[in-house]
């Protein structure tokens, strides 16, 4: 792992980073019958600017929602959990990352914080401003991909809660989840959790219009993965030659995003050594993005040392997040919801707030409501 300056770490160096992304660029380009691209390279400056644009529209319930039932969530999980250190993967230190910290804080158990991120800068920024709010607290920053070097953050010495937000795990491929939760398992000690975002499985209109916006905001987040294939690896898109594609696949369970050509092209990619030519109408796919209920999270978790300990979603089921424990016995898997929390006979809270099973001893929950 190389190093750079501060408490930030690579795990690889540009020049390996670099040839990491040729080779996914060209395996995704040269597959058939449909060519795509891995949906990480939305995330230049371009595209963060853009997707915090796209956060904000009406049809994108998903932050707004997952914003407003996280902080009764993350009180309830960090009593359940006692962690010490927060290990967040993926976001660099947004609102949502904070509202974890504070509970961990406000519990007095905060002591560390890890950050995974694909983008140097988004740490480095990450980072300064963690220093300037919680000066106490310990920090590292860990340049990678979650889904290859999430081994390289290690185990740590104490309780630790993984926060994997924003409905990310859905632009993970179902067939490779298990193997996502099997690498989270082995840097975390039994008792240990992973509060995790998902998007749930909802009606096709909803859905559609969250990835398909009246402005057209999300046309050009997506146009801009071609704007980062002409900047880093030197191609010739023409991102005006495409236009924006985004349907749910109820088979699937999952949203699906391309970009399909208005006229016959043929592309030069020299930065991953690959041409691509694609006929008018022909597509390339950017991104899935799945669908969640509790039955298919349940049905990925035996075999990878975590558990569901705890389901909370809002009250019009939009949105959940899920609390997952690493377990030291296979006995301890798979456990049935004891109760609904929303249910004023069970908990004590208002019939209003939001829902949860709890997958092991029950708690009281705080009341509360909900990428």
């Amino acid at each position: 792992m190389a190093n750079v300056a501060g408490s930030i770490r690579r795990v690889r160096s540009e020049a390996e980073e670099q040839a990491r992304m040729a080779a996914e660029v060209r395996a995704g380009l040269s597959s058939r019958p449909l060519p795509s691209l891995p949906s990480k390279y939305f995330y230049d400056e371009r595209g963060g600017r853009l997707f915090d644009e796209i956060t904000r529209l009406p049809e994108y319930y998903l932050t707004r929602t997952e914003e407003a039932l996280l902080p009764a969530v993350a009180r309830e999980a960090v009593a359940r959990v006692r962690p010490v250190e927060l290990v967040e993967l993926g976001s660099g230190l947004g609102g949502k990352v904070r509202i974890v910290l504070d509970a961990m804080a406000d519990a007095g158990t905060l002591a560390a914080c890890t950050l995974l991120d694909i983008s140097e800068e988004a740490l480095a920024e990450g980072m300064r401003r963690l220093r300037a709010e919680r000066p106490g607290v310990t920090m590292v920053g860990v340049v990678g991909d979650f889904l290859a070097d999430l081994g390289e953050v290690g185990r740590g010495p104490n309780c630790r809660l993984l926060a994997f937000l924003g409905s990310t795990i859905g632009n993970v491929h179902p067939r490779d989840v298990p193997g996502f939760f099997r690498s989270a398992a082995a840097i975390l000690s039994p008792g240990d959790g992973l509060l995790l975002g998902l998007d749930l499985v909802k009606d096709r209109a909803r859905l559609e219009a969250a990835y398909d916006d009246a402005q057209g905001v999300t046309a050009e987040f997506n146009r801009n993965i071609l704007r980062v294939m002409n900047a880093r690896l030197g191609a010739d898109f023409d991102p005006a030659a495409f236009e924006h594609v985004a349907f749910y696949d109820a088979e699937r369970s999952w949203i699906e995003m391309r970009l399909r050509a208005r006229k016959a092209c043929r592309v030069r990619v020299p930065g991953a050594e690959v041409e691509l030519s694609l006929p008018a109408g022909g597509e390339i796919r950017t991104e899935i993005s799945c669908k969640y209920t509790q039955q298919t999270l349940e049905a990925m978790l035996p075999g990878t040392g975590l558990a569901l300990d705890a389901w909370w979603t809002d009250p019009g089921s939009l949105f959940a997040l899920a609390l997952l424990r690493r377990r030291p016995a296979p006995e301890a898997y798979g456990r049935t919801p004891d109760r609904v929390a929303g249910d004023p006979a069970s908990t004590g809270s208002p019939a209003g707030g939001s829902r949860r099973r709890a997958m092991s001893r029950p708690r009281r929950s705080s009341r509360s409501s909900v990428r």
